[in-house]
């Protein structure tokens, strides 16, 4: 394998990259982006573990993940049925929002890797292929099995004080689908399936590069305008995220402002032989340090108080040094950015907590549990400061330490 030219997509940096031996790695230069990961074998092992993962995923949809008793009463619950019972309690967009991580967002990614994979390990490379190529980077971030494998954890120690809980079929394949997609997703290489549909082939001048499939697409009019999309798969073309500081600008300031309501009104209204707590998420976690759980008490403060406000407060300092053009600390503030994106999904254990309640304890006068207002704001937070992190462009970070790229494009 000769050496070929790859553009980093955080940075932007064009750069030679050498031979990569077998389960070897290369990072960019700049940034210490992953550039590329030599893993021999790696599509066959991937599709072997998305057809692992369709089988679990079925099973972990048709069968109940818990089972409660109390009273006399035995209660199971499902994970569309808990999205059901958010939907009978009036929050539409909390439980369209918990539908969409816990059950539509795994089935849609599993369903596309096979529909891309297949074709490819015989071969084919159909129209299709490009376009679900594309998709899967989209669809990973909402994928959220390990957060909700926690939310149970969770929900089974608050369910314990007061009635029999027992895990159902359903959670053992939840938890099973849990490793087959990492595996799935571990052993996927975007880049080398994307140079196997076409190489590749930078031409002299070339300039940008494409943020979906990485190729580096040339300026070829006349006038020096750029392509509009990529010659390769079709995505469309920009310098940088259109308006990224704008909008990321938009995002952060609706999850700042949805940031105090989230944590200052109830997320869940229990009721118990005729009387009703309301519980805000700082209840929550005293609630859990009463009944000794000091793990899932802590576990709970950091992904529902200190990762949100995490979150904010790094893109806040992103979004001010780029608009100042900082050219301090480059490399940091791109660890900085990479943390957003990995932390960004762990808040949603306290959505998935109120669920999997309203849905199990539905026993009338002897206990209920309902989504309080609060819950709604914080979904809110999870979903804007996720969608900022998406929308900054981490290439402008590096724009003030070369004068070509445009700082805004």
């Amino acid at each position: 394998m000769e050496n070929r030219i790859a553009g980093c997509h955080e940075c932007d940096l064009i750069q030679r990259m050498p031979p990569v031996p077998p389960r070897a790695l290369a990072q960019c230069g700049r940034c210490g982006a992953l550039l590329y990961r030599n893993r021999p074998g790696g599509l066959e092992r991937a599709l072997a573990w998305t057809a692992t993962g369709i089988i679990l995923y079925i099973i972990a949809n048709v069968f109940p993940f818990l089972v409660f008793q109390m009273k006399g009463q035995t209660l199971s619950l499902t994970l569309v049925g808990g999205t059901l019972a958010m939907y009978d309690n009036g929050m539409i967009l909390l439980s369209g929002l918990v539908f969409f991580t816990s059950v539509c967002a795994p089935g849609l990614l599993l369903a596309t890797m096979a529909a891309a994979l297949g074709p490819l390990w015989m071969g084919w490379t159909p129209p299709w292929v490009a376009p679900l190529l594309r998709l899967l980077p989209k669809l990973r971030p909402w994928v959220m099995v390990d957060v909700f494998i926690l939310s149970i954890l969770v929900a089974v120690v608050k369910l314990a004080a007061m009635a029999s809980v027992a895990p159902g079929a359903g959670a053992w394949g939840l938890a099973a689908l849990m490793f087959a997609l990492s595996a799935a997703l571990s052993n996927l290489d975007l880049g080398a399936l994307w140079r196997g549909i076409a190489p590749d082939t930078p031409a002299a001048g070339a300039q940008v590069i494409c943020h979906d499939c990485g190729q580096l697409n040339p300026r070829d009019r006349k006038d020096g305008r750029l392509r509009r999309t990529c010659r390769r798969c079709g995505a469309p073309l920009h310098r940088r995220k259109p308006e990224s500081l704008q909008r990321t600008w938009a995002l952060v300031i609706a999850a700042l402002l949805c940031y105090l309501p989230a944590n200052l009104l109830p997320v869940m209204i229990s009721g118990y032989g005729g009387w009703y707590r309301s519980d805000t998420i700082m209840e929550g976690v005293v609630y859990m340090l009463l009944y000794d759980s000091w793990v899932l008490a802590a576990v709970i403060f950091v992904a529902s108080i200190l990762v949100p406000l995490t979150k904010i407060l790094i893109l806040l300092c992103l979004l001010i040094s780029v608009r100042l053009g900082s050219r301090r600390a480059m490399a940091d503030r791109m660890r900085l950015y990479r943390i957003t994106e990995v932390i960004g999904k762990w808040s949603m254990v306290d959505i998935f907590v109120v669920t999997i309640m309203t849905g199990l304890v539905q026993l009338g006068n002897w206990g209920t549990v309902r989504p309080g207002p609060g819950a709604l704001y914080f979904g809110a937070v999870v979903v804007l400061t996720m969608a900022a992190a998406m929308t900054f462009d981490p290439r402008l970070i590096w724009d003030a330490a070369d004068e070509n790229h445009a700082r805004s494009g």
